[in-house]
């Protein structure tokens, strides 16, 4: 539901954080069970209501991290004893040993840091987009008639790679199109299992069998009416 919503949003706020309206969409998402309660919740917001929203999070996510920072800055000076240099006079030369100073060792240790916390959430997205591609996958997939062809798109798909949004969606068009075809492979199949009508069905002589059956029945019938001649 929090990715029907933010879509939603995404779409009547365009311009707006995307962060600012995903966490929104967290929100609503708690208060809404059905596509149509969470469009409503969308259609009463303002542009001034989620701007002051996004605004006051923004705000609330600055002051965290810039508190944390300062938090790891003090307790990295604590930890290495780290003190600050004394000011360079003019006929000494650059000592090498002090060209990392504690603002690109705090960067660096904070990188550090901060590379797990990335690489798992740069994770998370990813399975979260790959279960929502799948789903749309499988909604496409629903009214095809050739299981052994829709159990091999299901099986490619966990080989395959998308780059962008853009590139899934021509592949879902693409899917969709053979999709139709192969419906069309199943009916022509069943039509062409049918045997011939009786009619088509000829003999040596080209006539066919249901022709040559009637033609038959009229001598007969005509010989059991003739009587004797008087």
């Amino acid at each position: 539901m929090k990715d029907k919503i933010l879509a939603l949003l995404l779409a009547a706020f365009a311009g707006v954080r995307k962060d600012g309206l995903t966490q929104l969409a967290r929100i609503l998402a708690l208060q809404a069970a059905t596509e149509e309660e969470a469009k409503a919740l969308v259609d009463k917001l303002t542009k001034t209501q989620v701007d002051e929203f996004v605004k006051e999070f923004r705000a609330e996510v600055d002051k965290e991290v810039s508190e944390g920072n300062k938090t790891f800055e003090t307790n990295l000076k604590k930890k290495f004893e780290f003190v600050e240099r004394k000011p360079e006079k003019a006929d000494e030369k650059p000592n090498e040993t002090d060209s990392g100073d504690i603002a690109s060792i705090v960067k660096a240790a904070l990188a550090a840091e901060l590379n797990p916390l990335k690489q798992e959430l740069a994770s998370f997205r990813a399975g979260e987009t790959a279960k929502s591609r799948l789903q749309s996958l499988n909604e496409k997939l629903n009214g095809c008639k050739d299981e052994a062809f829709k159990t091999k798109v299901l099986k490619d798909f966990g080989r395959m790679t998308f780059e962008t949004d853009n590139d899934f969606a021509e592949y879902l068009t693409d899917t969709e199109k053979d999709v139709t075809a192969a419906n069309q492979n199943v009916a022509n199949s069943a039509l062409s299992g049918h045997g011939k009508p009786l009619f088509d069905q000829k003999n040596d002589s080209g006539i066919s069998s249901g022709v040559a059956q009637f033609i038959e029945s009229q001598k007969t019938e005509g010989k059991t009416l003739s009587g004797k001649e008087v």
